[in-house]
């Protein structure tokens, strides 16, 4: 059993006073031989306690015996070691009160077999001993501005990597140390460098969580591959909106090799990835997808301003470059309304003649050189209340006279909330000086059209979920009620499933339960024709390809046959099927949809929304939320598919029935969530929305049970 753990000082870790290295060694190809000299050689303040019992000195420096040897204050032991002596190694840290250790070393569950066992070992050395530990596994930590470079491999090999106020925690230590020499030849900075490796202890959660609240940190990015917790994350994505400190996440394995077989439409349509979507969507969360991405968007929130809307304004000295950032705005949700009249006299009054004052506004190549006339009008177009923020292009920037440009843009920046963005229009080394004042200035500066508006776009897309963030808390369209489930897990008929449904006050369409040994005997029912006639059955879960549904039977006659002819082709399709009768339902109308919901391990009860009828599958337009929620949040999902137009009336047809189908998913999300212990999945599919006022009517759905678990001894 794992024994409680009180929360780490990172401080201890991230700012070690001392630092051991065990397995230090003078042999250059030996992992700790690495952290020696870079710690030693870059300028790293504390102390370094290499640990070998061959050697008496390394470098120049004492080598000891065994970690309980080592002087104190020591913060972080690097391990080194053969993957048989990590955990004793552990417990000697523990021993002489070493908080912190940073295991290089592999061999443990990503090669299986004994090195399953070995990391379970090392987990308990680590719960026993009060150590907290970073890998196995990884290549190590770097504190950028104190030069702790505690790690190994090229990414540790530049002593001149540039400090700032961003955060990296990766699951791949190789890659995300190759990405900040990317982003760090860009100009943009690093203040903290956390390799995972494979988070026997401390993990990317332990690490974005802290980084969060870090008040040196204003960006936080992160490589991710997975993660044990999916409610913790999203958590995380929350305190980061609460914040207003963005989390740069580079998410990898999205593929569908991981997902698992389902009985549901709901459950085989949700992956892995689509719950971190959903995830990443709710929270303080903006997902890259290259390292130019990651530059560009670090630039832009380190500007440290937010635009109020969707709103941008673009000034231009090149109709052409004003055309293609105006496309690009608008790939990336922005709008680009018209200048207010006031800004158009302004600019005319000051600006050449062939001018086009529109948005975007082309002051033309006569600008050229003109650089105090330029900041004006930029001055002119960032007062227009129409506009959250400016992005510029100014074609003619090179040379002396660039750097008098960029400080009077900086000065016109400093006097608005409103963040100014800068397409560059020359290449960077030329201008080097007024890159510099730009950024000492905090006003993002980017290479191309396309680049900028893509961080203007991820601006405001954080901006309006910082906006938009509600308390956790919600008003419930239901309180919880009692549901009669069997205990062994089975799956639940039509008819059941149905009755959980109207429990939580889910409309079902009006349908009859008729016991097979009752058929015969039945001579009328209280429907109104013509009917659907389904085989109820807990084993045949979709019964359109058992052969088990028949639709419009037009009569009471009609019924019996239909009846008798379904059941006959359910049992040739599953012989050993548990058929209890048949459900004869009205017929509905309606646009269909599908909705429904799952009980992910990682990330608890999910539920899902789009289009149904035969097509589900294949358009898959299917939006997701965590439940429970609130009608509100499930009106974002109806108008977030891109067919949202069918539910407000299209091309003459009436509006449908929103309010009806929100209230119908959040009591979907109060039912899954309310017995998530219960309950794998339901699959309402589909669901007829009628028109507005009519409501809507569960035509057929699917719940499947999870058994009741026998109390532990």
């Amino acid at each position: 059993m794992d024994l409680p753990r009180k929360d780490p000082e990172y401080s201890r870790l991230l700012s070690p006073r001392g630092v051991a290295v065990v397995g230090a060694s003078t042999d250059l190809a030996r992992l700790g031989s690495q952290p020696v000299k870079l710690l030693t050689e870059f300028g790293f303040a504390g102390k370094v306690y290499p640990v070998n019992p061959k050697y008496s000195q390394i470098g120049g420096l004492t080598c000891y015996p065994d970690v309980l040897s080592v002087p104190k204050p020591c913060d972080v032991a690097i391990i080194g070691t053969s993957s048989q002596h990590v955990a004793s190694t552990i417990r000697q840290c523990g021993q002489a009160g070493i908080p912190f250790a940073i295991i290089f070393t592999a061999g443990f569950r990503e090669v299986g077999g004994d090195g399953v066992r070995l990391e379970q070992e090392l987990k308990q050395a680590i719960a026993e001993s009060g150590v907290r530990a970073v890998g196995p596994n990884c290549i190590g930590i770097m504190n950028v501005p104190e030069r702790a470079y505690m790690g190994f491999g090229p990414g540790f090999s530049n002593p001149k990597l540039r400090d700032g106020p961003v955060a990296f925690v990766s699951q791949s230590g190789g890659f995300a140390f190759s990405v900040v020499g990317l982003v760090d030849a860009q100009g943009i900075g690093f203040r903290y460098i956390v390799s995972g490796g494979n988070e026997a202890d401390l993990s990317t959660l332990d690490f974005l969580e802290h980084f969060i609240d870090r008040d040196d940190i204003e960006v936080v990015v992160s490589y991710m591959e997975g993660v044990s917790d999916g409610r913790r994350l999203r958590s995380i994505g929350r305190r980061a909106l609460e914040k207003r400190k963005p989390i740069l996440v580079w998410k990898a394995g999205n593929s569908d090799i991981g997902r698992a077989a389902a009985t549901s439409h709901t459950a085989s349509m949700t992956a892995d990835y689509t719950l971190y979507r959903a995830a990443f969507r709710e929270g303080g969360f903006i997902q890259v997808q290259d390292a130019d991405d990651l530059a560009d968007y670090i630039r832009a929130f380190t500007g440290r301003k937010l635009p109020t809307g969707n709103r941008i304004g673009l000034l231009t000295t090149s109709g052409g470059s004003g055309v293609l950032m105006a496309d690009c705005c608008d790939d990336a949700g922005l709008t680009l309304p018209p200048f207010q009249p006031g800004t158009l006299d302004r600019l005319r009054s000051i600006m050449p003649a062939f001018s086009t004052f529109a948005n975007p506004a082309d002051l033309t190549a006569q600008l050229s050189g003109q650089y105090a006339l330029f900041n004006q009008g930029l001055g002119i177009v960032v007062d227009d209340p129409n506009v959250d923020q400016v992005a510029i292009r100014y074609g003619a920037v090179e040379g002396g006279k660039s750097l008098l440009w960029a400080q009077g843009l900086t000065e016109v920046a400093a006097k608005t909330d409103k963040p100014v963005l800068v397409s560059w229009g020359r290449p960077p080394d030329l201008n080097a000086p007024s890159l510099r004042h730009l950024e000492e200035h905090r006003v993002p500066w980017f290479v191309t059209p396309l680049r900028t508006a893509r961080a203007a776009g991820v601006l405001s897309q954080f901006s309006a979920k910082v906006a938009t963030l509600r308390p956790a808390n919600f008003t419930r369209p239901i309180e919880p009620q009692a549901l009669s489930l069997p205990e062994d897990g089975a799956a639940l008929g039509e008819h059941r499933s149905k009755a959980c449904l109207t429990a939580y006050g889910i409309p079902v369409g009006r349908e009859v339960f008729v016991p097979s040994e009752a058929l015969a005997g039945v001579s009328s029912l209280d429907l109104r024709f013509p009917v659907a006639v389904k085989v109820e059955s807990p084993d045949i879960p979709h019964k359109t390809e058992a052969g088990a549904v028949a639709l419009g039977v037009p009569d009471m006659s009609a019924v019996k046959t239909t009846a008798h002819a379904l059941l006959e082709a359910a049992r040739r399709y599953k012989p050993q099927a548990r058929i209890d009768g048949i459900v004869v339902a009205e017929m509905q109308t309606g646009l269909e949809t599908i909705i429904g919901g799952v009980v992910d391990p990682y990330f608890g009860p999910v539920v899902m929304f789009g289009i149904g009828g035969v097509t589900t599958e294949l358009l898959k337009e299917v939006s997701y939320r965590f439940a429970p929620f609130d009608v509100q949040t499930a009106r974002e999902m109806i108008e977030e598919l891109r067919l949202a137009p069918l539910f407000r009336g299209y091309r003459g047809r009436p509006p449908l029935d929103i309010t009806a189908l929100a209230d119908a998913l959040a009591r979907l999300s109060c039912l899954i969530a309310d017995h998530a212990d219960r309950i794998a999945e339901i699959d309402v599919n589909p669901l007829f929305v009628r028109a507005e006022g009519e409501g809507v009517a569960a035509a057929d759905a699917l719940i499947v049970t999870r058994a009741v678990q026998a109390p532990s001894p």
